[in-house]
């Protein structure tokens, strides 16, 4: 764990048909750590071009998004906050997941369980906030702050990202931003729907790790036992 650069907080499926079906789409193996030939999805011509920013994250649906300890802070401590919360938080029980096109890219989306996400991810977010590096200019400009809303800047700046508490939206990212969506979205369709769980429960906290080339590893999974 002392060789990564930053750490997050993500749900990520427990090994099975889902995990494995997601994991070939992106060509990425958190759990291993070790890439894998794109599946074939008919109506996809190459999946490897529609996936590249989120086969560096690995499948998962993000609870803390990546952030830098704070000088003083190891890995560890960072390990035990997470193994602590998850002991004390029960798991969140969706009915299903739906896909969607979430502002240009294709996501999996839960549904039905919209207050317990939220407070689950709001829980994280506090327990993890004493862990993190304050924000750097370089990293504040990439969140193009001209763009988010007054509410979202002040997110940020309390919680190191913008997008959490009642602006959080827990998603399953699967492609990036494309321009022409319905193809893809047929294709993915049809690909996944024998594998999607119903319901889909999060069942655990994973902590990831962001490596040296900038590729994410399932570091530790928690199960949720509160």
């Amino acid at each position: 764990m002392e060789q990564m650069k930053r750490f997050a907080v993500y749900y990520a499926p427990r090994p099975g048909a889902f995990a494995a079906r997601a994991n070939e789409w992106l060509g990425w193996d958190p759990n291993t750590g070790h890439a894998l030939p794109h599946a074939v999805v008919p109506g996809i011509d190459d999946p490897a071009a529609i996936t590249v920013d989120p086969r560096r994250y690995g499948f998962h649906g993000t609870i803390r998004a990546p952030f830098r300890l704070d000088a003083g802070v190891t890995p560890e401590e960072a390990a035990a906050t997470v193994a602590d919360l998850a002991g004390r938080r029960a798991p969140v029980s969706c009915e299903a997941l739906a896909l969607e096109n979430l502002h240009g890219f294709l996501a999996l989306t839960p549904t039905g369980c919209e207050a317990a996400l939220l407070e689950l991810g709001a829980a994280v977010v506090r327990a993890t906030n004493p862990l993190r590096a304050a924000l750097t200019p370089a990293e504040i400009a990439r969140r193009r702050p001209e763009t988010l809303s007054s509410r979202q800047r002040v997110l940020m700046e309390t919680w190191g990202y913008p997008f959490v508490m009642e602006e959080f939206r827990f998603h399953l990212t699967l492609t990036d931003r494309l321009t022409d969506r319905a193809p893809a979205m047929a294709a993915l369709a049809a690909h996944f729907a024998p594998v999607l769980p119903r319901p889909f429960v999060i069942e655990d906290l994973c902590l990831f790790g962001e490596d040296a080339g900038g590729r994410f590893h399932l570091l530790h999974r928690y199960a949720l036992t509160g």
